[in-house]
């Protein structure tokens, strides 16, 4: 049965499916769903093939997730979404303003999923989305509520949890990064957490052993080797190969004039060397925007060790979007096809792993996380 690609794009106005012919040539678009809702991200469940959940936050009902059972044809709305334990009696308690991030459980744990919200919490469910429980001690832990830092102390929409990741190996074994907070490490099922944050540099002035300013952007494992991890990080791009605990900052390999700040990481499917990142103005107002206005994707095929500029076919001057930490993915074809999504609402894809880029849609709203899935077709 032949497997065609699927692109699950999560904006600020709704969620759209954009469904690929074999050859990637021809693509149906299947959307809106939650029209005016913003969705922060839309994950299929690859387990079954046909589960998918959004993370939306709506007018009316605030932050919440809805199912589906069917790839999109009817949704339902989470019994019980993330939300934070009650405070203990004259403290402060914590609200889920959205729940940011979703990562299916792994292949032995059919009903698990795991979500991070804004601000910082780490949520679990066991019965494939429907209610939520929080999954770690970390939420409300005095510790990791100070490396939280304050709502004040976050990033502009909002301190993160992002970048769940379940070892393929052992589902036990989990990691995560929080926006601030930094990149941590269990062996525990998420019972308890240490943080992984040798190596890495934070903004001049703030001190490095204080993991309040750890500011991981993206996280990614290597599918082709679980050991291997890449980070794009608010002061560089890093790589960690386990089982060392410290990063290697391969950014500084970035050409000087872009730098090596950015938000999303993809990674390879099949080769562990080969990495693609979105570089933004890194400058110290942080514009937030393409270098000079001429963006590009830049990729590694020796595991940073050199980068390759890749921009045959985007605009070549005042284009001035960028793109956020969950809107770039790729596919399992050979060649790899990589997309990304823009915060002006443009969808851009490559068939030939960044060589040649075509525009897929233009005019949606502005992009807030892309991610690519498999249907089964006859």
């Amino acid at each position: 049965m032949a497997q065609h690609t699927v692109l699950l794009v999560a904006t600020r106005k709704g969620a759209w499916l954009f469904h690929a012919d074999a050859g990637r040539r021809q693509w149906r678009v299947d959307g809106p769903h939650f029209l005016g809702h913003s969705i922060h991200h839309l994950m299929l469940d690859p387990r079954d093939g046909r589960t998918l959940l959004a993370a939306a936050r709506t007018g009316h009902l605030g932050p919440t997730l809805f199912r589906s059972t069917d790839f999109g044809r009817s949704w339902q709305e989470a019994a019980r979404p993330p939300a934070f334990a009650p405070a203990p009696a004259g403290q402060p308690g914590r609200a889920v303003d959205h729940t940011f991030w979703l990562t299916p459980g792994h292949a032995s744990e059919p009903d698990v999923w795991y979500a991070g919200t804004s601000p910082q919490g780490l949520f679990r469910s066991d019965d494939g989305g429907d209610t939520w429980a929080p999954a770690s001690t970390i939420n409300d832990d005095p510790q990791y509520r100070a490396w939280m830092g304050s709502v004040q102390d976050g990033t502009p929409n909002g301190p993160k949890l992002h970048s769940i990741i379940v070892d393929p190996r052992d589902p036990a074994h989990l990691y995560i990064a929080m926006s601030g907070g930094g990149v941590h490490e269990s062996t525990d099922r998420g019972h308890s957490f240490r943080p992984l944050v040798g190596g890495m540099q934070v903004v001049d002035g703030f001190d490095p052993a204080d993991i309040t300013f750890h500011d991981p952007h993206c996280v990614r494992l290597c599918p082709s080797n679980p050991d291997r991890l890449y980070q794009q990080n608010h002061c560089g791009i890093y790589r960690l190969d386990r089982p060392s605990d410290t990063w290697l900052r391969i950014g500084r390999n970035m050409p000087a004039a872009v730098g090596d700040i950015g938000f999303p990481m993809v990674v390879h499917p099949r080769d562990a060397d080969c990495a693609w990142v979105f570089p933004m103005d890194g400058t110290d107002v942080w514009p937030r925007t393409s270098p000079d206005g001429k963006p590009a994707v830049y990729g590694t095929r020796d595991a940073g060790a050199s980068w390759q500029r890749l921009d045959q076919g985007l605009p070549a001057g005042q284009a001035w979007w960028t793109v956020k930490r969950q809107a770039m993915s790729a596919d399992s074809h050979d060649p790899v096809g990589l997309y990304f999504g823009t915060s002006s609402g443009e969808l851009w894809m490559s068939r030939d792993e960044g060589r040649q880029w075509e525009c897929l849609a233009r005019h949606l709203p502005e992009i807030y996380a892309l991610e690519t899935a498999w249907r089964s077709a006859a």
